[in-house]
């Protein structure tokens, strides 16, 4: 195997160096070899507080927490003790992005006791794909290829409809290495808007998962030398301050406008989680009037298991 064939197969995400400088550049979108990433030790679960004593704007205590996490690869993933966290945290709702499997190959310790499973596993075998696990059943599921806006047929998009509002799971398409593909994203931005916009006109809307875009510069660790990276392009920017425009909220830079040091991915070269050089990502973004049923949205960035860490939304419904 030549030297380039095996970089190819390595981690989503390589990491160039220059004048001490880190870029974030996406390899294949995700259809990359498990095998090589490192294999992590879970920290301390004892130690988390995975109660939220903040209220929403109502003055009320949450009673729903929702999860979402890309965990790149999710066989991959089981494999580092990440079980044993989602009894702790025990969430309502999971959200998972970048399975990269069908529900035929999910191992058993995946299928969650107490939890209805659904998942998009697109057309092409171990690459892309989301999940959605939900302790009370949805009144309505649909994937992305059943909704006409979107030409979902890589897994990318799970809808699932509750009495109060639509939840929306996606694993939005990378700009890719060099950005070649960044006009497939920007096409993909603009009907996801469309079809965002459309749903929230029937109820609020919660949208969550890897949203493959640090919005502002206080999202990302190094900005200035980023502006020609996939995730924090000028065009991916904007058309996240699109969405927002629409309507909706970034619930958790809303609630912590001036939190540095933030970030959801890491990449797995230079010791860049260590030193937390990383990106924030992985969002929740609710319809605006939905927002006062919100308690509290963060990130669990002591939590192991893959590039990205989970994030944790508390609501009042």
């Amino acid at each position: 195997m030549s030297t380039k064939t095996k970089q190819k197969k390595m981690a989503d995400y390589v990491t160039t160096t220059t004048d001490n400088s880190k870029k974030r550049v996406r390899n294949n979108d995700g259809d990359d070899s498990e095998s090589k990433k490192p294999k992590s030790t879970q920290v301390d679960l004892n130690k988390i507080n995975f109660d939220c004593e903040k209220k929403s704007a109502k003055g009320l205590t949450w009673n729903m927490k929702i999860i979402s996490w890309n965990v790149a690869g999710l066989r991959a993933w089981l494999k580092k003790d990440v079980v044993e966290y989602l009894k702790k945290e025990d969430p309502d709702i999971i959200c998972l992005q970048e399975i990269k499997c069908t529900e035929k190959q999910m191992p058993d310790e995946a299928k969650l006791p107490g939890y209805k499973i659904y998942i998009n596993s697109g057309d092409k075998a171990g690459y892309s794909g989301v999940a959605l696990y939900s302790k009370t059943k949805p009144i309505s599921v649909r994937m992305g290829k059943e909704i006409k806006e979107l030409d979902d047929n890589e897994g990318r998009v799970i809808e699932a409809e509750y009495e109060q509002f639509f939840l929306v799971s996606t694993y939005i398409p990378n700009a890719g290495a060099g950005l070649k593909t960044l006009p497939k994203r920007m096409k993909w931005d603009e009907a996801f808007r469309k079809y965002l916009k459309e749903l929230d006109t029937k109820k609020p809307v919660v949208l969550t998962g890897d949203l493959n875009v640090a919005h502002e510069e206080i999202d990302i660790a190094n900005p200035k030398t980023n502006t020609k990276s996939a995730g924090f392009t000028k065009e991916e920017r904007d058309n996240m301050s699109l969405l927002l425009e629409q309507g909706f909220i970034d619930t958790f830079r809303t609630l912590n406008p001036e939190k540095t040091g933030a970030y959801t991915f890491w990449t797995y070269f230079h010791n860049s989680r260590a030193k937390n050089v990383g990106w924030r990502l992985d969002y929740f973004i609710s319809s605006k009037r939905f927002m006062d049923n919100v308690c509290d949205s963060t990130i669990r960035n002591e939590v192991l298991g893959s590039d990205h860490c989970p994030i944790v939304f508390y609501i009042n419904v």
